[in-house]
């Protein structure tokens, strides 16, 4: 196990923690799930709110979990921790035989854990083998081994989709020809390096120019926006009356996802008008509770500068609607 910076005793503070545990409510006691529990600071939060109140954790990164378990112990057997995807938020809670839950969160960012450990290849900061699955001890496929297969046009359409990247070709392109002289890439030093020198970097940037290719590989990776809208319809099935949801995201992309989501369980068709029946799925089961997105304030953003690109819905479920 790697030493987490500041110690296990300090791990880096959770993104918009205050804002997130207000909405959820958990002072009033429940069974609540976090879907990504990461480090524990979010269920650490709504276990502190109440002792009346228990937390199932879920999260795909054994590490991780071997973290949180460590951090949360001290609540005893109001807090249990299962290894399993977020989008098996049924099956977990199925196991767990608890019932419809008081409320989920789910946020959907990179641990502190996972960017500060080299080894797991998420960050262009530290050179290290090209790897980025959240769960490590997987035998599913690499970055490096995904940009060893793919085409170069699948290059650039995920580099493009997922990173929105606009020189995504040249990027591509770049990966392929390295690729076809028989030095793939192995590391992110090597991959960070080859966007810079095929896009160029100017020193008014504010950010590194592979930051864009590392998001799109992540997400490519672990396949983070398969199934992100159908989770949400889950966890909402999942709820009990007046429950409430709480997703966190990090990118234009997942926000979209989460907010069209929204709408839809909200009662907004997105059928064209002139349909005669609505196919789009539409059911009105929750309240909105989220107009715009919660952001970090200030301070936050002074404290932890990863939390920047941060966005917060929330909703609630409607009695009517058990």
């Amino acid at each position: 196990m790697v030493a987490f910076r500041g110690g296990i005793d300090a791990p880096h503070r959770s993104v918009l923690l205050n804002e997130a545990i207000e909405l959820l409510q958990p002072e009033n006691g429940g069974v609540f799930l976090d879907a990504t529990l990461g480090l524990g600071g979010h269920t650490e939060a709504i276990l502190e709110a109440s002792d009346e109140t228990q937390v199932i954790g879920i999260d795909r990164d054994t590490e991780a979990l071997s973290f949180a378990k460590q951090r949360l112990e001290r609540f005893g057997d109001r807090f249990r921790a299962f290894h399993a995807n977020f989008k098996e938020i049924a099956e977990v809670v199925q196991i767990a035989q608890v019932g419809n839950l008081k409320g989920i969160l789910a946020d959907l960012g990179v641990s502190s854990l996972q960017l500060d450990n080299a080894e797991r290849g998420f960050s262009f900061r530290q050179d290290a083998p090209l790897d980025m699955r959240m769960n490590a001890s997987s035998d599913e496929e690499t970055a490096t081994e995904m940009l060893e297969r793919l085409s170069e046009e699948e290059i650039a359409r995920i580099i493009f989709e997922y990173g929105e990247e606009r020189r995504s070709r040249r990027i591509a392109r770049w990966i392929v020809e390295k690729r076809e002289r028989g030095t793939s890439v192995q590391t992110t030093k090597e991959l960070a390096d080859l966007v810079a020198r095929a896009i160029g970097q100017r020193p008014k940037d504010k950010i590194h120019p592979a930051t864009r290719t590392f998001q799109a590989l992540r997400i490519a990776v672990n396949r983070e926006l398969e199934g992100l809208s159908e989770f949400i319809e889950t966890a909402v099935d999942l709820l009990e009356a007046d429950g409430r949801l709480v997703v966190i995201s990090f990118h234009s992309l997942e926000d979209r996802i989460v907010k069209r989501a929204f709408q839809r369980l909200s009662g907004k068709c997105e059928c064209p008008p002139r349909f005669p029946v609505c196919l789009c799925g539409t059911r009105h089961v929750i309240e909105v509770l989220t107009r715009r997105p919660v952001t970090p304030f200030q301070d936050e953003l002074d404290e932890n500068p990863r939390a920047r690109s941060a966005r917060m819905r929330a909703c609630q479920k409607l009695k009517t609607h058990l």
